[in-house]
């Protein structure tokens, strides 16, 4: 029998709390203790997901984005804390930690790029490294193609939109952050990259990385991050062997795009 206290101690040992920043909530935000037979495994629990978890009789999600993350001053059954005790399930959420862990969100990241020899950066979130030489419009249409196959998007049209800042100068150094990584551009240029390919970048972020010779993509918060739901999947299955790991169909991007 696995426990839900035996499942938080294996998504412990992939994403280590002592990775994650200060400022975040990661942990067994939910907890409805008992045995645990299947678990899905989410980017985002929204009622979708906690519907889909019940009908697949799970008795827990493990997700990347805090389920919890401000201070709860009320409670009713809108709320998806709520909406998870009512249906007896369980949620873990590994965040900023499950960003920076070996094989976390951004080292997979890193591998459908083809990066070799990744390395950490902006303390550890990010990964940087070398890629075979490519131009930033190719880059990017690869990310659409890559990314929309692995989001609940096969169909490889607007459900995944990217859109770049391109120098000219061909990517032979690329460093990677998922989420909403604009804002960390000198960091990359610190590391001596050619281009940063993350999730979210403002305009600024794209006008001050051009002037200082960094290309940008910005590819979306959750195409750059759901790739790592198979990922997670995969290891618990190994760890947990006895439990049946399934990834979420119904979580999707929040937006729709036209």
């Amino acid at each position: 029998m696995t426990t839900v206290q035996q499942l938080y101690e294996a998504m412990q040992r992939i994403a280590p709390l002592e990775l994650a920043e200060h400022w975040d909530n990661p942990g067994l935000l939910v907890d409805c203790a008992g045995e645990v037979t299947r678990v899905l495994v989410t980017l985002d629990i929204t009622p979708e997901v906690v519907a889909e978890a019940a009908a697949k009789h799970c008795e827990a999600i493990v997700a990347h984005h805090p389920v919890i993350f401000d201070p709860l001053k009320k409670l009713g059954p809108q709320d998806v804390p709520f909406q998870l005790v009512r249906a007896g399930i369980s949620a873990i959420c590994m965040h900023t930690n499950l960003d920076a862990a070996a094989g976390g969100v951004n080292e997979v990241l890193a591998g459908i790029f083809g990066m070799q020899d990744p390395e950490p950066f902006a303390e550890g979130c990010g990964r940087v490294g070398s890629i075979e030489p490519i131009t930033v419009p190719q880059l990017a249409c690869k990310a659409q193609q890559e990314l929309a196959a692995r989001c609940n998007a096969p169909d490889v049209g607007p459900a995944v939109q990217v859109k770049f800042a391109d120098t000219g100068k061909p990517v032979r150094r690329l460093a990677v952050i998922s989420g909403a990584g604009g804002s960390l551009f000198e960091e990359a240029l610190a590391v001596g990259v050619d281009c940063l390919l993350t999730g979210e970048a403002n305009h600024h972020h794209a006008c001050d990385a051009k002037r200082l010779g960094l290309s940008l993509i910005a590819a979306g918060h959750y195409a750059t991050e759901f790739p790592v739901t198979a990922a997670v999947a995969e290891k618990l299955r190994a760890a947990l062997p006895g439990v049946e790991v399934l990834v979420s169909t119904a979580n999707k991007d929040p937006y729709t795009y036209l």
